[in-house]
């Protein structure tokens, strides 16, 4: 080979390692810029996530998210642990935890609704018409009678349960019947149930408009009870970066909420951006009605109340709707909200 064609070859190699390197590099660059999947019910507790897609929290951190609305959190399990989706926002199930019992990986990350003192968003409304004619006194009452709920083994039927061992009553002294929440309203005006363990906007929609009473707020009975939670998939967890900076600005989000927050409303410092962001993106359309519900809680610095998780699931075993035995403790992993905190420094009101 004479000098002249080893300098072309060499040329050659350094042109095509070159070419192979600026193919890896456009690769591992559109990797990183890969859409964060994530899943939400579309529901006024999605504010973190809907605050920091508006206010470009998420854009902060370098990060581009897609959203998908399902209708339960149970539906999002499959696609998380197949890594299909990467993050899922709702509340936990009896059904997600027989997943989490089937080795389907999912971790529960962070707070997206607690029942904090003043913000129980789940209430037992109970039809006018019972209360005004005396059938309807108080939590014993409902012995006997049909309460709406939405579906077997989720976080307002432990509200229920919770209401009605207060008062000396089980679970089975009622007859649950299971209507989405939209349904609820139509049924008690229709007189098909006698009770609702119902959520907002609907509970307030009902009382205003003269189909039920408010009788109590989850709060009242069940103090910081953990309605829903942030949920990454195993694979997700392991882009410890990526998952790292999504929880910055979801932890930012919930800030934000929870500056809305004042005297058991929508009222507070921020609230007049946060309902507009609401209006965008939930059913909810109607900005007054925002100001009249009772908001969820949530927690400042996204921790999740463990206690109250593995009490509601115990509840479901106890109703055979969990098979074996969840230690709620083994799949919470707080690392990623610590890691968030130290990042932005603690909550400061």
């Amino acid at each position: 080979m004479t000098m002249g064609s080893h300098r072309s070859a060499s040329i050659g190699v350094a042109a095509s390692f070159g070419a192979a390197c600026a193919v890896l590099a456009f690769c591992g660059a559109a990797a990183a810029q890969a859409p964060i999947r994530v899943g939400t019910l579309g529901a006024i507790s999605d504010a973190p996530i809907f605050i920091a897609d508006k206010k470009g929290y998420f854009k902060d951190e370098g990060l581009t998210v897609t959203m998908t609305t399902f209708n339960s959190a149970a539906v999002m399990v499959a696609p998380l642990g197949a890594g299909q989706l990467d993050v899922g926002a709702g509340s936990p199930s009896a059904g997600m935890y027989n997943a989490v019992a089937r080795n389907i990986n999912i971790r529960i990350v962070a707070d997206k609704a607690q029942s904090t003192p003043g913000y129980g968003a789940t209430k037992l409304i109970v039809r006018k018409d019972l209360v005004e004619s005396g059938r309807f006194k108080g939590l014993a009452d409902l012995k006997g009678m049909k309460v709406a709920g939405n579906a077997p083994g989720v976080s307002n039927t432990a509200m229920l349960n919770a209401m009605l061992v207060s008062v000396g009553l089980k679970y089975s002294d009622v007859d649950v019947i299971n209507l989405g929440f939209p349904d609820h309203f139509p049924a008690l005006q229709n007189k098909s149930i006698d009770a609702g363990a119902t959520i907002e906007p609907i509970a307030t929609l009902a009382v205003e408009r003269g189909a039920a009473v408010e009788i109590m707020r989850d709060d009242q009975i069940y103090p910081n009870h953990q309605i829903a939670t942030l949920i990454y998939g195993d694979h997700f967890v392991a882009r410890r970066g990526e998952a790292e900076r999504f929880m910055r600005a979801y932890l930012r989000g919930i800030r934000f909420y929870v500056r809305a927050l004042k005297d058991g409303r929508l009222a507070g410092e921020t609230a007049e951006e946060v309902i507009p962001i609401l209006i965008e993106y939930t059913s909810v359309k109607n900005a007054d009605l925002l100001r009249k519900i009772t908001p969820t809680g949530m927690d400042p610095d996204g921790r999740v109340n463990i206690e109250s998780l593995q009490r509601d699931v115990d509840f479901y075993a106890s109703q055979g709707l969990v098979q074996g035995k969840v230690e709620v403790a083994k799949i919470v992993d707080h690392s990623f909200v610590e890691a968030a905190i130290k990042a932005l420094g603690p909550f400061k009101p």
